[in-house]
């Protein structure tokens, strides 16, 4: 059970402290972005490496390590696109009244560059990992792609939830490329694939002949997957999804470090 336990329990942490962690340095003024780059791209290249050098290794520590690494590069491309380095050509608004084909032609090209972008990380991974038995790294990272630009297509396509209070101000205009509706019509499509997809990385990560790294790879896969189920439902459901982060979210607003946010989250809870 421990194969299991470990590698979802450090999903959950890994995408709530790295998402929260993300939010709170875009938020920050402009002139700390560079250092916030800085570090991510040698966290990036850093586990490149690690990717390439663990091609081979398929234990369950070489698991968690590909799986680390793929994030790392994820989490560069996040950071660089929210951070206005890698966006698209078009960095303004929707024209009002735009619909249909010149609205999707425009929504493409305000983020066209970052799809390059990953694109362009996922055929590194490809490369560097290439012959080797641990693809953990680049299955992390293609399932990265595929569930993002879901949720992509959810929100331009209309949701109740459009999560703007993620978005930090020099990319508030992306906003006006999302569409509030109750539902759209890819939405039951997209979480019904998911949760097949779900229940078929759950089968395989208990499967009786599995061994300890492939049940750890496929645990990895199947958390993340149920994570973006869950993340997609909260952009349909009544629920506070802010509500995850607020300690980031109060830090980036108020202009305080975040171990002073966190200071004062637990004080206002203890007096509540």
């Amino acid at each position: 059970m421990s194969e299991h336990a470990l590698p979802v329990l450090y999903t959950l942490f890994l995408w709530w402290f790295s998402t929260g962690l993300i939010v709170y340095l875009d938020g920050l003024h402009p002139r700390t972005f560079r250092w916030s780059l800085a570090g991510a791209g040698a966290l990036a290249v850093l586990a490149l490496y690690g990717l390439a050098e663990g091609r081979s290794d398929t234990s369950v520590s070489g698991a968690f390590i590909a799986f680390t690494c793929a994030l790392a590069v994820w989490g560069w491309n996040e950071i660089s696109f929210l951070m206005g380095l890698v966006t698209g050509p078009r960095r303004i608004a929707s024209p009002p009244g735009a619909t249909g084909w010149r609205h999707l032609r425009n929504a493409i090209a305000v983020v066209a560059y970052h799809e390059v972008s990953i694109a362009a990380s996922a055929a590194l991974i490809a490369a560097l990992t290439w012959g080797g038995e641990n693809q953990v790294g680049l299955w992390t990272f293609l399932l990265l792609w595929v569930l993002r630009l879901s949720a992509k297509l959810n929100v331009f396509l209309g949701v109740p939830n459009l999560g703007q209070e993620f978005l930090p101000d020099h990319l508030k205009y992306l906003a006006t490329y999302f569409r509030k509706r109750p539902m759209n019509v890819f939405f039951p499509v997209s979480v019904t694939g998911a949760t097949v997809a779900m229940l078929l990385l759950i089968q395989a990560a208990g499967a009786p002949d599995a061994d300890g790294f492939t049940a750890a790879g496929f645990t990895f896969l199947a958390t993340l997957m149920a994570l973006a189920l869950l993340e997609h439902w909260l952009l349909v459901l009544p629920l506070p999804a802010a509500a995850l982060w607020s300690w980031y979210l109060s830090a980036r607003e108020s202009g305080v470090t975040l171990p002073s946010a966190i200071t004062t989250q637990i004080s206002t809870n203890r007096r509540q």
